[in-house]
């Protein structure tokens, strides 16, 4: 498949005045329409799979194309018949108006179901939040975050994440070492640096997104225990689902999307287990785990061509 970048006179009288508002009125009460009625403008291209994405961001995307967003567009583009090209710009601050809002580009590969700043399609996945700590350090067997063993250590949490609320319900505040979320990731990495501060012992334990904690615990350094959270219960609400995301309005384009995902589903749920993600099956009552890609008929959305309502916002972008 080709793949390319893309760096991104006169005043009316009273009564005439009159005469006009009476004509409009009555033109609008004989041709009735609203806002919904209008035909949108179609401004996706249809010559390319135009993918807005983060040049530095594993295990999501990268500009060598690395991570598992690039092998999904590599699906999408394969089902589409559509050579895949890139705009580049970091995930954070101003990344939907400077990509999809200013048309550079038709489609995020992975987006919190909810965000309205974007057009969800139906998820490609639902994950969730992961504990890491070094084997051999006490913590071995821990598999919730009430466990007691983990009281009074160091734990690492990322600023305004999902997780880190759910470590304040449990108390694991205290002795807190916060890390960022929302950077330039050609520059700064909080995920790796929480990993490599887990590994070196600086911190006891740490709680990550699912797909970050499982990719980075698992390079660079010895292999650390990453152990998805699905035992949390009442608690704080961890498990999300991703979709892609489409420009607001873009809705035929959405709808042809959610056919290549209920094709592809399969294809997409075998990248993602390759990279580690820890996959939960779609229903928000259930943690239980998806350990094979699925088929298209087990993937298939009960609701025709949308994706279903979500319980509640997910963050924005890929990173709970």
């Amino acid at each position: 498949m080709r793949k390319q970048a893309l760096n991104i006179s006169s005043i009316p009288t009273p009564a005439l005045a009159l005469g006009i508002c009476a004509a409009i009125s009555i033109f609008a009460f004989a041709f009735p329409s609203s806002a919904a009625d209008a035909p949108k403008a179609d401004l996706v291209n249809r010559q390319q799979l135009r993918v807005c994405a983060d040049p530095a961001d594993l295990p999501f995307s990268n500009q060598k194309e690395e991570g598992f967003e690039n092998k999904i567009a590599n699906i999408i583009g394969d089902e589409l018949k559509l050579p895949v090209v890139y705009t580049w710009f970091p995930k954070a601050t101003g990344f939907v108006r400077m990509t999809l809002g200013a048309k550079r580009c038709d489609l995020v590969i992975g987006w919190g179901q909810g965000d309205d700043l974007v057009l969800n399609t139906n998820a490609i996945y639902r994950s969730t939040s992961a504990l890491i700590y070094k084997k051999g350090t006490g913590l071995d067997g821990v598999d919730t975050l009430a466990d007691p063993r983990l009281q009074g250590k160091k734990f690492g949490v990322q600023q305004g994440s999902a997780g880190g609320t759910l470590a304040a319900h449990y108390g694991l505040m205290s002795n807190v070492h916060g890390y960022p979320m929302m950077v330039d990731r050609r520059y700064e990495n909080p995920a790796k640096d929480m990993v490599d501060d887990i590994r070196k012992g600086d911190v006891d334990a740490g709680i990550l997104w699912g797909p970050i904690a499982a990719y980075w615990a698992a390079r660079d350094g010895e292999p650390l225990v990453v152990v998805p959270l699905v035992k949390e219960t009442g608690a704080s609400k961890i498990a999300f689902r991703i979709t892609m995301g489409v420009r607001n309005g873009d809705d035929a384009w959405k709808r042809q999307l959610n056919d290549v995902i209920r094709k592809r589903q399969g294809d997409i749920d075998k990248v993602l287990l390759d990279y580690g993600v820890p996959l939960l099956v779609d229903d928000d009552t259930s943690t239980e785990r998806i350990t094979k890609p699925r088929t298209s008929a087990s993937a298939e959305p009960a609701p025709a061509g949308d994706a279903a309502a979500a319980p509640s916002p997910a963050p924005a972008s890929a990173t709970p």
